[in-house]
Order: structure tokens, then sequence, then C-alpha cells
């Protein structure tokens, strides 16, 4: 088309509308004038009212010239002797750290998602600012403007509240902030104040709470998911919420790649990496929360509430292998013996709707309820046969048990089982990984035990561990349990023994005894063996290898229950716990774990009596020494028993180990240093082991807080409590060179065994037969033949009620003449 004809098609403007467009504008001027002046007053009445509140709101506003040197509150921490962290105690956990001692990677992820342009603005980020108020006013977002700087004022000196005036308090604040301190103070401020979740404040204590390791060997992935958790930090906690922290990990990673903070190679292997969370997936940590809680007591104890908020740091003698290798096998042993209990059935069941987005709902609010301990791992059942169950835990990842791992579930997948044992689809279990690495279903153990190491060279204590679960029981069986010793008590009895003359070779008879009610005063009494078998006249060393009770019995009678129990005291033991009576040389006193240990240090240390400590040092904030132990010397103002009765003994503890009723220990650990005892009492309500070598005492003690039978077979010291020594010792001494005894004065090796030389062959008990005793029948060997005999035993020896203790875990409030079937 020629140019001309598409010009004369072009529209011509109406000239006589003009005219009244100028009219309507003329007629709109007043509108216009009056809207603009409206304007203009709303921005003044604003800026005067602003300027008002800052008027009123300046000389209230805070000092921030303090912040130059930077002092929060600290919390009490406890650490091992190795330095690792095993407890902090405070309304706020925290860790101090300089900035330029905080990862790079860290402050990148920390600054890509919370303030960008941190370096630029001046505390108050306009352009932000702007934005942010865009985005809310275009999508309804609450996008929130708050720079690095307006929050550390927010966090030092303000609360949260949404309100005009604290948001006005805030931009003031941080406006004083950078005015008086540089951009890395703020910022160094900011990562050390900054709540994250799991009671830690700041990245540094994060790392420890979340990954357990200290934030300079922190990685991307790792300090992406740290960086998102400002925002929100219980929605975001990749302990409570693996799927939102994931998430908002991901956004973290996005933004430091935007901003070129990393390159998109270093994201993409961030986002393959798998974080192992501290506490699911760390086998080694060493926990040690009941040493942590004595700590705290005793902290408080000493400085008040103070102790909560003064940076107390307190190095306890743990060793942090040792710590770990306790808490494993004790935890280990108890599981091994839930193996072999009956199905008890599922924690619950819950309704797991079909749909998936329902069944991830319900799985989580199911698992809510039911932490993990541990290893031991709770799951939801998604699929049950009698041949395989498919179950999905807090991960969200299913997986499949078969074989061997339903074993112990076989009665609940029975067709015929009853309703609190049946387990179906919603059935919340236990899983655990067994020997061969494969997932096999558990239950949380209803049993009880403790272990404690020492060395009793000083009386440090190496590894405590006070029950199964301290989140399930704060009770600490190490130091608060009192429970029968069983025949864990006996070589204090052939201790006392050796000073009146008996000797390893002495011949005593194994055979039945009977006590009727003229002899006892009370009920009569008939002991027996534990296998009830009699095997007749047998040295005292075969007779403490086979925990021969009717020999340990005569052996008692012969000495003198009195003089027993004044022995005993020379190890620690409390006398009002051990009554004078017979019922003693079976271990029907009561003690507690630590006593044990601290009793049988005294034989591993050639006869000192050493007490127990477990802090050694104490440090305020910048590190001024509180407090510090110097462990004791072993001199003479500290000995117990002579050096001649530890040797003895620990020759026939040795027997025990080599081939006794504890020889499991030399099978498992080969060493001719091992020396100890095993202990079992009646019905088996509890088992023991305890024994030691030279550098390094161990007692376990198993059993149930309200006292009853382990098991339907019943079990004993050396089949429970056995392995778990054997598998501390096994990490303990690791390593250690094999003990070479000395032999002290006052002994000699007579026909293969060990005599006291003024008890020679000839002047010491060659046999005792208390059959023949004055008293039982018989006219028995004269009074004083015997050093120490008194003749009689008095009646009321023989009865008597148990010593008081405290609750749950006492001894059992039963008849002591029929309660004496141990080992």
């Amino acid at each position: 088309m020629p140019r001309r004809e598409i010009e004369s098609t072009q529209a011509v403007p109406d000239q006589k509308a003009k005219p009244k467009a100028k009219k309507a504008l003329n007629n709109n001027k007043p509108i216009l004038k009056w809207a603009a002046l409206a304007l203009g007053g709303l921005v003044l009445a604003c800026v005067l009212v602003v300027g008002v509140a800052v008027a009123l709101i300046y000389p209230s506003l805070p000092d921030v010239k303090q912040l130059a040197d930077y002092q929060p509150k600290l919390p009490l921490r406890v650490l091992t002797s190795d330095g690792v962290v095993i407890g902090e105690f405070g309304e706020e956990r925290r860790q101090l750290v300089p900035l330029d001692q905080i990862p790079k990677v860290m402050k990148d992820a920390v600054i890509a998602v919370e303030d960008a342009r941190f370096y630029e603005h001046g505390g108050i980020d306009t352009i932000g600012l702007a934005r942010a108020v865009l985005s809310n006013m275009l999508h309804g977002m609450r996008q929130g403007a708050s720079t690095i700087t307006q929050q550390v004022a927010r966090n030092v000196y303000l609360t949260s509240e949404r309100t005009f005036s604290r948001k006005l308090r805030e931009a003031l604040i941080a406006l004083q902030l950078e005015n008086e301190l540089s951009k890395d103070q703020i910022l160094e401020i900011y990562l050390n104040q900054i709540y994250l979740g799991q009671r830690a404040y700041g990245f540094a204590a994060a790392s420890d709470a979340y990954f357990g390791k200290p934030l300079k060997s922190i990685t991307l992935a790792e300090a992406a998911m740290l960086a998102g958790l400002p925002k929100a930090p219980g929605a975001n906690n990749p302990v409570v919420n693996p799927r939102r922290a994931r998430a908002r990990q991901l956004y973290v990673l996005d933004r430091m790649e935007s901003l070129r903070f990393v390159s998109a190679e270093q994201v993409s292997q961030a986002r393959e990496e798998k974080l192992q969370l501290r506490g699911v997936n760390d086998p080694d940590r060493p926990h040690a929360e009941y040493v942590a809680e004595m700590v705290r007591q005793q902290m408080v104890a000493q400085y008040g509430d103070s102790a909560y908020t003064r940076g107390l740091t307190v190095s306890t003698t743990l060793v942090a292998s040792d710590q770990a290798a306790a808490y494993q096998a004790l935890r280990r042993g108890i599981l091994d013996y839930e193996r072999r209990q009956p199905w008890r059935g599922p924690e619950q069941t819950v309704k797991v709707p079909q749909d998936a987005a329902g069944q991830d709902d319900a799985v989580e609010d199911a698992l809510a309820a039911h932490p993990d301990d541990g290893e031991v791992l709770a799951v939801v059942v998604l699929e049950a046969s009698s041949k395989q169950l498919v179950v999905v835990g807090r991960d969200g990842e299913s997986l499949k048990i078969t074989g061997d791992g339903l074993r112990l579930a076989q009665a609940g997948l029975s067709a015929r089982a009853d309703a609190r044992q049946r387990i179906a689809r919603g059935a919340v279990l236990r899983v655990s990984k067994n020997a061969k690495g494969a997932f096999e279903v558990v239950q949380l153990p209803e049993v009880e035990g403790a272990f404690v190491g020492l060395d009793p060279r000083d009386g440090a204590i190496k590894a405590l561990v006070g029950g199964f679960d301290f989140g399930q029981n704060q009770f600490n069986h190490v130091t608060q349990a009192w429970r029968q010793p069983g025949s864990s008590f006996k070589p204090f009895i052939y201790s006392a023994a050796l000073e009146k003359g008996f000797a390893p070779s002495t011949v005593v008879n194994d055979g039945p005894l009977f006590f009727d009610r003229g002899t006892t005063g009370g009920q009569p009494w008939e002991p027996k063996n534990y296998d009830g078998n009699f095997e007749g006249p047998m040295t005292v060393r075969h007779a403490l290898e086979k925990s021969k009770n009717m020999v340990t019995i005569r052996v008692l009678q012969s000495i003198g229950t009195n003089y027993a129990q004044e022995w005993s005291g020379r190890f620690g033991f409390d006398a009002d716990k051990q009554p004078p009576y017979l019922p003693m040389a079976l271990g029907a006193g009561s003690v507690t774990p630590l006593q044990m240990a601290v009793a049988y240090g005294v034989f591993a240390n050639g006869g000192f009596r050493v007490s127990p400590y477990l802090v050694s040092k104490v440090v305020e904030r910048g590190d001024k020494v509180l407090f510090e132990v110097k462990p004791p010397v072993l001199d003479e103002s500290i000995r117990a028993i002579p050096a001649r009765n530890a040797f003895v003994m620990s020759t026939l503890l040795q027997s025990v180990v080599r081939s006794g009723t504890g020889s499991k220990a030399y099978q498992a650990l080969r060493r001719d240093d091992l020396y100890g005892k095993t202990g079992t009492t009646n019905d088996s309500f509890d088992t023991w082991f305890t024994g030691f070598q030279p550098s390094r005492v161990g007692v376990v003690w198993i059993g149930y807080d309200q006292p009853r039978q382990l098991g339907v077979r019943g079990e004993t010291g050396g089949s429970l409590s056995l392995p778990v020594w054997t598998g501390y010792m096994q990490r303990a001494l690791r390593g250690v060179p094999v003990a070479k005894s000395g032999v002290p004065q006052g002994v000699a090796l007579i026909d293969g065994d060990w005599y006291y030389d003024d008890y020679p062959p000839g002047r010491a008990v060659a046999t005792l037969d208390v059959e023949t005793a004055p008293g039982f029948g018989g006219p028995g060997v004269p009074p004083g033949a015997v050093p120490g005999f008194g003749g009689n035993p008095p009646a009321e020896a023989m009865v008597g009620a148990p010593p008081s203790a405290p609750a749950p875990a006492q001894a059992p409030d039963r008849n002591w003449i029929l309660d004496l079937f141990r080992r």
C-alpha cells in the first residue's frame, strides 16, 4: 500500500474533544490539590510521630559500647581428661569463638541467607527493605528485611515481640552498633549469639550439638544446614524435622552459588553429602550423662547458680575411649539379655492411612512420641507377615526385616498372638543392627545395669555408666543403688581369714550344713551351693574358684562374724550395711558398685585404700584455675591391709579367672594379669562381675530396680555381667603391657602355693570341718586351735532383717536365712 494511503487512513483527532478534556482537568484540580496536601500532611505527621518516638526512645537506648568487650553468659562445660565435651549446663549452650577462627564457609553461608549486603549497608538495608515491602504487597508474603546488625540488636537487647516501638528501637540500636563497632565485630557477636535450637547459642555450639564436631571442621553441606537455622530454629531443626531442614539447606546452597561464594561443582557435591547427625549415627560418642549430672550437682553445691553462667570448665578424670567402651559394653550386654527374654509387644499401635501423604504424617506423629535411643531406633510397621516386616523410620526410608531379625518378635507375628503382643500395620517397634550389620527387632530394656572403671593407683574414675539410658532413668546405679553383692563379697571373708592363719591350701569340707530353730533363733536354715551339689573336702583356692558356699560359711564361722565385719570396713564398706551374721559369707549385705570398685582396688594396688575422685580441674572464664586435684601418693598412711594379704588374695582371684567361674574373661582377653570374681544373688536377682588388672578395676552390676528374677531360667554373674566386663577391658587394656607382679615380704611359695611366713605348713590351718566344732554335735577342735576362733557363734547371728537402703534399687526384703543360693 502506498505510504500516503497508510497515512490517510490514520484517525484524525477530534478537535472538539480538547476543550472538554481541559475542562475536566480544571474541574479535578481542587481534588488533586487536596489529595497532595493530604498526602504531604500524612507524611509530615508520620515524620513527626517518628521524630517524637525517637526523641522519647533515644534516651533509654542501651550503651552499645560495652559490646566491644562481648562477654555473654557462658554455660558450665564438662570435659573428659582428653578434652571431649560430655555435658553443658545453663540457659544457653555456647562456645565463644573469635571471628578469625570461624571458617569462611560458615561466614559466607550465613551472610548469603541472612544479609547479602551486610558489608555495604549502614545497619538498615533500605534496598532490601524496599524489596521486602514490594514482595509482600504483590505476593502477600511475610518476607523479613532485618539485617544481621538488627538481629544482633534484637538478640542482645530486645525481645521478639512484633510492635512498632520494638522495631524502631531495633533500628536505632542497629545504627548505634554500626557507629560504635566494626562490621567484623558485629558479625562475630552474631555468630556467637544467635539461637540455633538444641539449646545451642552460636554456630560453634550448634556444630557440636548437631554434628558432634568442632566448627573448624565444618563442611559446606553442614554449614548450609546450620545457616538455615536462624530463621526458624525449631521448624528447621534437622533432628526434629529433617525434611524441612533439608529444604532450607538446599535454599542456602542456591543462595551461596548465586552470590558466587561457591562454585556450581561445590554445590553439587554438597547436595550429595549425607550428613551424620550427632546421637544418631555416632557410635563412638562418649555418652557420659550420669557423670555430667554428678559434676553439675557438685559445681552448684560449690558455686551456687552462678555455676551456670560464669563459664566454668570442669575437667574430669574420664577417658573418652574408656567411657565409650563402657557405655557400649553395658548396652550390648543388656540388649543381649533382652534378646533372650519373651516378646512384650509393640510400644504402641497407631492408624496409618494408605495414601503417601497421610502415611508420612502419621509416621512422623507416631515417632515424635518415641524418640530413638542411641542405636535402638523407633520404627512404624507398614507391612507384617510371619516371614517379613516392612518398617519405616524417622528418616522416611523403609526397610525389610526377615529371618533371624524376626526371632524376638515371632510371638507377635503368630496368627494366635493376643492383642497386646500382636504386630500389625501401625505398630511402633524398636530395631537395631546385630553383629552382622543386619537390622533385627529388639525391645527397650526393663532391666538396669551399672559399670564403673577406676585406676586403683590413684582413685581416678576412668569410666562410669549409671544405667542403660539417662533419658529414661536418671537414678545413678553406680553411686545410689544399694544391692546385695552375692559371691563377689567372698574375697573379703577370705582376706580376713588369711590374717587368722588360713592359707590358700587350707582344706575345708564342702558338705551340707543345717541350722535348726534352736541354733538360729528363727527359721531353720539349710544353705546350698548354687548347683545344689557338694564335693567334699577341697582347698580354699579351689573353693573360691568354684564359689562354694558351704566352704565360705565354715570359714566365716571359724574367724567370727564380728571380726569379718570389722575387716570388711578396711575396704570402705559401711559396717551397718554388713551385719555380723553368717549370711555375710554369701554377700547378703548391701553395697554400691562404686564401693565394690574401691574395695577391689585395695587388692589391685597392693593393699592401699584410695578414695575415688572424678573432678580433676575447674577453670573459670579467662583460664582462671579455681580448683585442681593432686593425685594421692600410695604411702603407709592410707594402707588398708598388709601387702602380703593383697598379694595372696590376688593369686586367689587370678585362679578364679584362669580356671574358675570367671574363666570366660581369660578366654576372651588371654592375659595373665587378670583377677576377679563373679557374683549372683538368690533367684538371680542381681548379677555381678568385679575384677581388675593392676591399672584398672572394673565393676559390672545388672538387675531390676524393683528386684525380680533375671530371666526365666535365671542368669549368673558369669553369663550376664562378665561379658560386659570383658567387652570394656578389651578396649581399655588395648596396648597396655601385661603387668608383672612382685612378691612382697612376708610370703613364701611352698609346695606350689603361697603361705605367710608366720603361718607356714604345720602352723597354718590345715583343715577345717565345722561339723566337729563345738556346738555342732561333737567335741570339735579346742578353742584357740584356730587363731581368732572364739567358740560357738551366738544364736542371734543367724537371724536378722536386711539393712535399709534407698529405693528403688534396694535389695529385696526377704528372710536372709532363705536367701542363700549364691554363686
